[in-house]
């Protein structure tokens, strides 16, 4: 008998030509965690809707418990004890956490009147299978994105699975929820559930991961264990090219301030605020969820409205009300969702770019398309945002490249100040690098950056001082050498 639950062998795919899958290798053991690894566009997605019955596979064998599998349906990959949790988690925000969990194994049973104590007998049951306690009537759409995974993995135990497919878990966790997360997935591994984990957190492979396949280009370049693989080859692996972490050391950081925040509070999120920022330098401020760090973001873009307090710009006090007066003010901000709230995702990658600067390409009110195309282009060709048309929607790009979009839409304008919120979250390891490199680049040019994250290697390398916040104060700062992981996570703890 096989040691391997799942094994594909020489799996590949095309779509109009292009090549997805290139004779792929791939497999599973049951009790283990396999990372599925990459950079956005390498494979993995399409290697998952292949296992899953989503996609046909064009060549190549699949193998499931020592079973040649000639053809894979959605439904056939469920009978198979096959689950995957996708990054939208498939869930129903307006019904309860009940609901969510009995309405799949209702429709599968071809049900059709509702019993309530059977759902509320079924919703029990998932959840006793890894020992998690929710308010079985709580409105899915109130809860946080951890507790919707759990849920989510939940209603998986329920269809036997064998095989659990985690689709980038980790992007909207705190540090606190990963841990959590986490120790449910080695819960699962102990009771034999083999899990195949979605990921390019390079830290997060190296802690959960008992086997890695790094994908490139459509074809899988390492397959064996995480013992033993080195940090740098994994990087390498995943990009094709060698990174080090570059620590930011300001250049020329100017004596007068650029922004002063003097005794600012926000009712019910942060209180008593003071710092200054100088062109030249990367300020860090990182906290945990809660600590007052976003809403402070949000205040010196005009999104918050502070009860008290000052914000001095050059050294006159501002009212800062609306993201246009934060604009006029030459602030700009970079939210921590793209998605939602720095993209129109279904509008050119050149119109998304110019946003921010359609004032500055009119001419008596009107714009021609092509002063557009031909003022974006600069900036795509700057960044090294990967497209062949800048006409192309935004949609049509990887995470890192969707990021680099909203950074071009500031950078276009005329800022001294920009505040990043959550800079690289969801991005790629070769992607992170490049906006990290930018980011330096544009301080040392003399723009005046705040980063606001949780990513504590990213405020690390990144940050040339840090304000630590914990219950909406500042409890500590640092700069320099004094900047490392260990201190901040003892004032955050």
């Amino acid at each position: 008998m096989s040691e391997y639950l799942l094994q594909m062998k020489g799996i590949d795919k095309s779509f109009s030509g292009v090549h997805a899958l290139d004779h792929v290798d791939f497999a599973v053991r049951p009790g283990r965690v396999m990372c599925l690894a990459g950079e956005n566009g390498c494979g993995k997605s399409t290697l998952v809707k292949i296992i899953s019955g989503v996609y046909t596979r064009d060549e190549g064998e699949v193998y499931f418990e020592d079973k040649l599998i000639e053809h894979i349906t959605p439904a056939e990959a469920t009978r198979l004890g096959i689950q995957v949790i996708y990054q939208d988690l498939s869930i129903f925000p307006n019904l309860t956490v009940m609901e969510n969990l009995a309405i799949n194994s209702e429709i599968t049973a071809n049900r059709k009147l509702v019993n309530k104590k059977r759902w509320e007998e079924t919703a029990k049951e998932a959840l006793s299978k890894i020992g998690y306690d929710i308010d079985l009537y709580a409105k899915m759409g109130t809860l946080s994105v951890a507790d919707k995974q759990l849920v989510a993995i939940c209603r998986a135990l329920l269809f036997n699975a064998k095989l659990i497919i985690m689709d980038e878990p980790t992007t909207a966790l705190t540090k606190k929820e990963v841990d959590a997360l986490f120790r449910t997935v080695r819960q699962l591994k102990e009771s034999g559930i083999a899990i195949m984990f979605i990921g390019h957190k390079i830290e997060e492979i190296f802690e959960i991961s008992d086997d890695v396949c790094v994908m490139r280009n459509g074809k899988n370049v390492f397959l064996g264990e995480t013992r033993g693989l080195e940090r740098k080859d994994l990087i390498y692996y995943m990009t094709g090219r060698e990174i080090n972490d570059d620590f930011f050391v300001p250049k020329n950081i100017s004596e007068k301030p650029v922004l002063e925040v003097d005794k600012l509070s926000l009712k019910n999120h942060f209180d008593d605020i003071s710092f200054k920022l100088h062109k030249g330098e990367i300020l860090g401020i990182t906290g945990l969820l809660g600590s007052g760090r976003t809403e402070l973001a949000l205040s010196l873009f005009g999104l918050e409205h502070p009860h008290s307090g000052k914000i001095i710009m050059n050294g006159r006090e501002v009212k800062i009300k609306s993201p246009q007066q934060a604009q006029s003010l030459k602030i700009g901000y970079v939210p921590e969702d793209r998605l939602t709230e720095g993209l129109c995702l279904a509008q050119p990658i050149a119109d998304n770019i110019e946003l921010s600067s359609l004032k500055r390409l009119s001419k008596g009110g009107l714009i021609k398309k092509e002063t557009i195309y031909r003022d974006a282009q600069i900036w795509v060709d700057k960044f090294k945002i990967k497209t062949d048309d800048a006409r192309k929607n935004a949609n049509t790009l990887s995470g890192g490249n969707q990021q680099k979009i909203v950074l071009s839409k500031w950078l276009a304008t005329d800022l001294e100040v920009l505040v990043l919120n959550g800079p690289t979250v969801g991005v790629d390891i070769g992607a992170k690098q490049d906006i990290h490199a930018l980011v330096h680049e544009l301080a040392n040019e003399g723009l005046a950056v705040i980063i606001i994250s949780d990513d504590l290697a990213e405020v690390v390398v990144n940050c040339s001082r840090v304000l630590v916040m914990k219950a909406g104060r500042i409890v500590g700062e640092m700069e320099g050498k004094d900047i490392t992981e260990e201190n901040i996570r003892e004032i955050i703890m």
